[in-house]
């Protein structure tokens, strides 16, 4: 297949520069199977979403954590914007500078009086590596002064990232730190919508998978199977494992929140069908003609033309299937992207 096909059309003004509020007020969009007759396509709000699923139903959660990942600093009288993407060790990150021609090994950048980097190593594409000699936990509380949320580049703002995303670009149940962009299928949920959930039988389980800035780098490749996956670090614990067992026995449906949970689920399945506890790097990458062999539903937000992440969509509810509900989602003012609305989709064939 070629990237060209993962293409359409989306004015820019149904870009999201905000989230709705309350969250669970945001709008969803279902997107049916074969067998749903002459309404392949729902609307819903999202807090309809009890009432959409089953008693017995287990939902998989990303419980990973945002730090404030984008920071300015200077070495010397040049201004460096560095954006922090993936954990090499202690204290240590790859980032994306700019600009990086002004840097080279050895050199350092003062963020802070309490916080500065020595440039380790440097890649392509303005990547370079920088230590900054702390522990961890003393790097995450240097970032939670210093830092600014990670906001996706389709997301502007003049004077940067501001209080308000702080606390929306982040879930409610976001537990542990190391994610540089939301998994942002989980913006949409409340403690209420949550409690509202568990009381209709729905279960729930949770998984990590730090997600990285390289879901926002574009497919440069012009055949799909040309592209390289970026790999990001992810776990999936024995109780989780236990909980999809358990709801696979009793006859639910696994509901992935998250096009991240879902790529977690499949890394860490058999051709069986059994979800083993994982913990590692997974780069999978899903297009069409994959077997879904772990997810049964997918929760997701509205995704960028010619992604990887619309690539997979395409795969679990069809490609013509998903530039319909693309198509309508659009002529109804669905807002797109991060901070837009939602989709719950069913599976082409089933899994």
């Amino acid at each position: 297949m070629r990237v060209e096909d993962f293409d359409f059309e989306l004015p820019r003004g149904a870009i999201s520069a905000r989230p709705a509020a309350p969250r669970d007020a945001a709008r969803l969009l279902e997107v049916r199977g074969p067998g749903a007759g002459d309404e392949p396509l729902r609307e819903h709000v999202f807090r309809d979403l009890p009432g959409l699923l089953r008693p017995g139903d287990l939902m998989v959660f990303n419980d990973t954590r945002v730090i404030p990942a984008r920071l300015a600093g200077r070495r010397g009288e040049a201004r460096i914007e560095a954006t922090l993407h993936k954990r090499e060790g202690p204290g240590r990150w790859r980032a994306f500078a700019r600009p990086a021609k002004r840097l080279k090994p050895g050199d350092r950048i003062i963020f802070a009086a309490d916080l500065e980097a020595e440039v380790a190593g440097k890649g392509e594409a303005g990547e370079v590596t920088l230590d900054f000699a702390l522990d961890d936990t003393a790097l995450t509380q240097a970032l939670e002064r210093h830092g600014a949320m990670p906001l996706p580049p389709y997301i502007p703002r003049e004077a940067g990232p501001d209080a308000r995303d702080r606390a929306d670009y982040q879930t409610v149940y976001a537990a542990r730190d190391g994610a540089v962009a939301a998994p942002t299928a989980g913006l949409h949920f409340t403690d209420d919508l949550l409690g509202r959930l568990e009381a209709a039988g729905i279960g729930s389980a949770f998984v990590t998978l730090t997600v990285g800035a390289g879901t926002f780098l574009p497919v440069k490749a012009e055949r799909v199977a040309d592209h390289v996956m970026h790999a990001e670090w992810g776990e999936l614990g024995e109780d989780a494992a236990r909980a999809v067992a358990a709801t696979r026995a009793a006859g639910g449906r696994i509901v992935a929140v998250g096009t991240t949970s879902l790529r977690l689920l499949e890394s860490a399945v058999d051709d069986g069908g059994a979800v083993a506890p994982f913990a590692g790097e997974t780069d999978i990458f899903i297009t069409p003609g994959y077997r879904f062999r772990a997810v049964d539903l997918l929760v997701t937000n509205f995704h960028l033309p010619r992604s990887t992440l619309f690539m997979l969509v395409a795969a679990f509810s069809g490609l013509a299937r998903m530039k319909a509900a693309y198509a309508q989602a659009v002529d109804a003012g669905f807002r797109f992207y991060s901070y837009g609305d939602a989709c719950l989709l069913h599976p082409e064939g089933g899994t």
